[in-house]
C-alpha cells in the first residue's frame, strides 16, 4: 500500500508540474567537429577574390581591391595580388565584396516541434537560408530563455556552419507564446544573468518582447540582467499603453547601447501625431540607444520609413526579424530589407555599414563585419542589378524600385559555402571526361575534395567557430 501511495504521489507531483520544452531527442556520439588538418599548401593565398570593389565600413574602405585569404583569414588587401601567389582565384570584377553580413534578429530555435512557438515551429534553421543571402552571423532574438537555452544550443548553435549568437529571453521559457511571455514571475534576473556569463560572448544580449501588460517589469529587469552580464538589451515593445510611453523607454529605462528593434513599425508612436518622429526617440539616440529595423511580418511599413528617413532618422542597424512567417510576406530575406533603403535613397556604402560593421559593434563582437588583415574571412560577393523591381512593408504596400541586391558567393571562415552562378567552378567542358570533383578542401566548403557534399574540413560534422 505504502509503494502504490507514493506511486500515484509521483504521478500527481509530474502531472502539477509546469509545462517545459521538449528536451533534443537522445543522439549518438556526434562525430568530431575539429576540422582535420590540411596538407601545407604552397600558395601564398588559397583563395584571392579579384577587381570586385570592396566595401568594409570599419576600415572607411570603398574602392576596387583585391581580398587574399589563407587558412581562414583575411591576408590581404591590396590594389592588386598576383594571381600566381593563389591556389584558386575567382574574378570579381564587377561586383561587391563586403563582410559577410550580421543579421542581428533572426528566429532560428527549430527543431522542437513545438507548434505556434519561436522556440519550435516558427524558427528556421539558419544553414538553408542565411549562406543564400551572404549573411554568415545571426543574433537570435530572445527564442530562448534561461530554461532551454542549453537546448537550443544543443540543437542548432553547435550545429550550425552559420555563427549563431544569441539575445537571451528575459522570459526563462523563451519566446513561447500566450502564457509564457506574459508571465511576470518567470522573468527573473538572477539566473538569467548566472546564463550570460556561463555563455560569455555567445549570448550577447537579454531581449524583452511581446508583453501585453501596462507595467515595466519586464523591460527593468530585463536591464538589471543586462547590466549583470555586461551585455546590450534589445526590446520589442509590445503592445502599446499610455503608462509606458516609448519615450519614457528611450530616454530613461534603456541605457546607451541598448537597442529599440521594429523602429518602423508605427505600432508604438514612433511618429507624433503631426507625422514627424516622436521627439523621444530623437533624444534616445542623443542618448546613445540603437535604433534596429526588425523588419519581420508586422513591423515595417512605407508610411512610418519614409517620412522618418526624410527627417533623417536612418536605422543603427538593418535586421529582418526573419521566421517562417515573415520570410513569406513583405520581408523575404536580409538583401530585401536592405533593398528597401536603397530604394529609399540611402547610398550602398551605408546599408552595408549598416549590415555589417555597426551591427557586430553593437553586439560587442568587433571582430566582426570588417575586412582587415587578420580578420576572419566571412565574405559577401555581391551583384547590384538594375530594373525594375518593387518592395512590399507589411500591410502589403509596394514600393518601386530600380536596384537589387543578388548573392553571388558567401565564404565563411574562408571558404566558399554558396555559389550562385558557379564563380569558383570551372567549366565542365575543360575537364576530364571521368572528371569527380572540382574543390580543394583549402577554399571549397560546398563539394569536399571527393566529391561529396558535406563540407571537406570538418569530416561528417560542421562546427560553429564563433
Amino acid at each position: 500500500m505504502q509503494v502504490r501511495s507514493l506511486a500515484l504521489v509521483g504521478l500527481l507531483l509530474i502531472a502539477a508540474a509546469p509545462q517545459s520544452q521538449t528536451p533534443a531527442p537522445a543522439q549518438q556520439p556526434a562525430p568530431s567537429t575539429t576540422p582535420r588538418p590540411l596538407p601545407p599548401d604552397p600558395h601564398k593565398y588559397d583563395l584571392l577574390l579579384q577587381g570586385g570593389h570592396v566595401i568594409d565600413a570599419h576600415n572607411n574602405l570603398s574602392a576596387v581591391r583585391d581580398v587574399g585569404i589563407k587558412d581562414g583569414k583575411v591576408a590581404a588587401v591590396e590594389t592588386h595580388l598576383d594571381p600566381k601567389d593563389a591556389l584558386k582565384t575567382i574574378d570579381a570584377s564587377g561586383l561587391y565584396v563586403t563582410p559577410g553580413l550580421v543579421d542581428i534578429h533572426v528566429h532560428v530555435y527549430a527543431g522542437t516541434g513545438e507548434a505556434r512557438s519561436y522556440a519550435g515551429d516558427l524558427s528556421l534553421y539558419p544553414d538553408g537560408f542565411m549562406p543564400r543571402v551572404g549573411v554568415t552571423t545571426v543574433a537570435d532574438a530572445g527564442c530562448a530563455g534561461w530554461r532551454n537555452f542549453e537546448d537550443f544550443k544543443q540543437r542548432v548553435i553547435d550545429r550550425s556552419r552559420t555563427r549563431v549568437l544569441a539575445f537571451i529571453n528575459i522570459v526563462g521559457n523563451g519566446m513561447r507564446g500566450g502564457a509564457y511571455e506574459q508571465d511576470l514571475n518567470d522573468m527573473q534576473v538572477e539566473p538569467t544573468a548566472s546564463m550570460i556569463k556561463q555563455h560569455k560572448g555567445l549570448i550577447v544580449g537579454v531581449k524583452t518582447a511581446h508583453y501585453a501588460g501596462p507595467e515595466w517589469t519586464p523591460v527593468e529587469r530585463a536591464v538589471e540582467a543586462g547590466t549583470i552580464g555586461d551585455v546590450p538589451v534589445m526590446v520589442d515593445f509590445g503592445t502599446n499603453h499610455a503608462e509606458r510611453p516609448l519615450a519614457e523607454l528611450v530616454t530613461k529605462k534603456l541605457r546607451p547601447g541598448d537597442i529599440y528593434t521594429h523602429m518602423y513599425s508605427g505600432l508604438r508612436g514612433e511618429l507624433d501625431p503631426t507625422g514627424h518622429v516622436n521627439a523621444g526617440m530623437i533624444e534616445g539616440r542623443k542618448r546613445g540607444v540603437i535604433f534596429d529595423v526588425g523588419h519581420g511580418g508586422g513591423s515595417f511599413a512605407w508610411r512610418i520609413a519614409v517620412p522618418a528617413m526624410k527627417e533623417g532618422f536612418i536605422p543603427d542597424s538593418i535586421s529582418t526579424d526573419i521566421h517562417v512567417g515573415s520570410m513569406n510576406s513583405g520581408m523575404k530575406d536580409m538583401l530585401n530589407v536592405m533593398d528597401k533603403f536603397l530604394a529609399m535613397g540611402m547610398s550602398l556604402d551605408e546599408v552595408i555599414r549598416r549590415s555589417t560593421w555597426n551591427p557586430a559593434h553593437e553586439i560587442k563582437h568587433d571582430e566582426l563585419g570588417q575586412l582587415s588583415v587578420g580578420a576572419g574571412a566571412d565574405v559577401a560577393v555581391l551583384r547590384l542589378e538594375r530594373g525594375k523591381y518593387g518592395y512590399v512593408d507589411m500591410f502589403g504596400a509596394r514600393m518601386n524600385a530600380t536596384q537589387k541586391l543578388i548573392c553571388e558567393l558567401t565564404l565563411r571562415d574562408g571558404k566558399v559555402v554558396y555559389d550562385l552562378n558557379g564563380l569558383s567552378r570551372p567549366d565542365w567542358k575543360s575537364l576530364p571526361p571521368d572528371y569527380k570533383t572540382t574543390g580543394n578542401p583549402h577554399w571549397d566548403g560546398i563539394v569536399g575534395s571527393a566529391g561529396s557534399n558535406a563540407p571537406a574540413t570538418t569530416g561528417t560534422g560542421t562546427t560553429n567557430r564563433r
